[in-house]
């Protein structure tokens, strides 16, 4: 799905508004006529319904959608949140709207006698205090409004997004109503998917109100959602053999670190790998060969503490000229010799490379080795990891992993309640699926091995993609058949065949 920020958008109004000659004021009513069709779905004609209206012309989507409400037979209490003086035409001409409807657009006032009792017997609360123009921390009664109607038992629709999320970025700039539904209009926006704006927006319907498509098409869109339907597996083609799907070689453990390698490759095994290679220090190779089956393990010289170091460089060289990927880092431990282990991998690879926890950490905080790497390794730190490379955090989680892709050349996967991938090219996917189940030491390993098995089949960006979508939903799965608390990182191992089973029913 693709995702407009609120400069393309109102550059896209403006275009359908002064070229194309589409009155304002109709797109207005129209996006209101979307409201209004949520605010029906959830209560019924006769009921209170309370318009929270700001001076803008998101405000003027909900002063109409009060208008039409009255007209249905709802009881309608419209509040003005901002300044009269400050209130655009549309929204004014909306005022004399409700006002020709019986209604009235009352000053909001948090302070008055009876206010919050009466909130309280509403059954439905629209928020179009803000849209998507919203760069600063809501303040005065913009901000009361908010608390209000966070503190009201209705359930809330919001006009375009919840007031209080930066749509650009997903922030929270202070505080932000929790919708129950959120209705945008023409296309959704960054702050609907990524975290924390997420957690605010409750069910989203994207509704087309009339911008001709050709205007949408032509804004430059470099961000995504990965929804639904839009990943799906190819069937594999009948003439094929191991050789045909990838060889995937995985380099990791230590000692007291045997499970993360493990876990790696048997993902790798269940997302399809052809043939995955298993190198892990002689100190723990005993162990790693009893929990490998159809992986193959093969051990590694090591230091006295049982991690790998420089001298393992040889053979893993030779290695690696027969793989097609690389998975550097499960249970790596941390050591200086494997910062030199892996800066030199990482500069002579002719593979695609794959880069995971202590990996990230033998990197440093200066990554300028990905620079030199043949193909862009795939980086997947979690927050913390990704300030330790370098990375900047400045709550635009989408602008942040960009950005550092750009520098490095690299894709960089930001893992979190709603993971990033940043190519690259600029453009940046955000997955929609996955729980707070997934939150539990070896998630990642077994991440880093499907990412590994689908680089050995597809191209860069729809390998990666479809790994980060695969493993959400086996972790979505797991949830809904185990529950979070529950659920392992070896559950959603088992469950990758189910998984990709229905990608592959979706792509026949």
């Amino acid at each position: 799905m693709r995702l407009s920020d609120s400069a393309k958008m109102r550059g896209a109004d403006a275009e359908a508004i002064n070229v194309r000659g589409i009155p304002s004021a109709l797109l207005m009513r129209r996006a209101a006529g979307f409201i209004v069709s949520a605010v029906t779905e959830l209560c019924p004609a006769g009921g209170t319904v309370w318009c929270f209206c700001g001076s803008g012309n998101n405000g003027g989507d909900g002063v109409a959608a009060a208008a039409q409400l009255l007209s249905r037979g709802y009881s309608v209490r419209a509040l003005l949140t901002g300044s009269r003086e400050h209130m655009t035409a549309d929204t004014r001409e909306m005022e004399r709207r409700l006002r020709e409807a019986g209604g009235a657009l009352e000053d909001f006032d948090a302070d008055a006698a009876g206010f919050a009792e009466e909130l309280a017997q509403a059954d439905v609360i629209v928020d179009a205090v803000f849209g998507i123009g919203l760069d600063r921390p809501p303040k005065g009664r913009a901000l009361e409004a908010i608390r209000a109607m966070n503190s009201a038992p209705a359930k809330v629709v919001a006009a375009d997004i919840a007031s209080g999320v930066e749509a650009d970025t997903g922030r929270i700039l202070s505080e932000a109503v929790h919708a129950d539904v959120t209705v945008t209009f023409s296309m959704a926006k960054p702050g609907h998917f990524a975290e924390p704006g997420c957690t605010c927006c409750g069910a989203l319907r994207v509704e087309d109100i009339g911008i001709p498509t050709d205007i949408l098409d032509g804004a430059g869109i470099d961000c995504f959602a990965v929804t639904d339907g839009e990943i799906s597996l190819p069937a594999r083609p009948r003439l094929s053999h191991k050789g045909s799907f990838g060889r995937v070689l995985i380099v990791g453990g230590s000692v007291g670190y045997t499970g993360a390698p493990c876990m790696c490759a048997a993902a790798a095994v269940r997302a399809g790998a052809g043939l995955v290679s298993l190198g892990v220090p002689e100190r723990i190779y005993p162990m790693t060969a009893v929990k490998s089956d159809e992986a193959m393990p093969f051990p590694l010289p090591c230091d006295g503490a049982g991690r790998l170091g420089a001298d393992c460089l040889p053979q893993l060289g030779e290695k690696l000229k027969n793989s097609d990927v690389c998975v550097l880092g499960p249970g790596l431990g941390r050591s200086a010799e494997l910062g030199e282990l892996a800066r030199s991998l990482v500069g002579s690879a002719q593979c695609r490379m794959v880069i995971d926890a202590d990996g990230l950490f033998a990197l440093g905080s200066e990554p300028d080795c990905l620079r030199s790497a043949a193909l862009p390794p795939v980086l997947t730190p979690h927050e913390g990891e990704f300030a330790r490379l370098g990375g900047e955090l400045t709550g635009d989680r989408c602008g942040d992993a960009r950005r550092f892709a750009q520098k490095y050349n690299c894709v960089l996967v930001l893992k979190g309640h709603r993971t990033i991938a940043a190519f690259p090219d600029g453009e940046v996917y955000i997955i929609t699926h996955g729980n707070a189940g997934m939150a539990k030491g070896g998630t990642g390993d077994v991440l880093a091995g499907v990412i590994g098995a689908m680089l050995g089949q597809f191209d860069l960006k729809r390998a990666v993609l479809t790994a980060l979508h695969l493993h959400a939903l086996a972790g979505d799965m797991c949830a809904e058949e185990l529950g979070q608390y529950g659920m392992c990182p070896t559950d959603i191992i088992k469950m990758l065949p189910r998984a990709a089973k229905m990608l592959e029913e979706q792509g026949a």
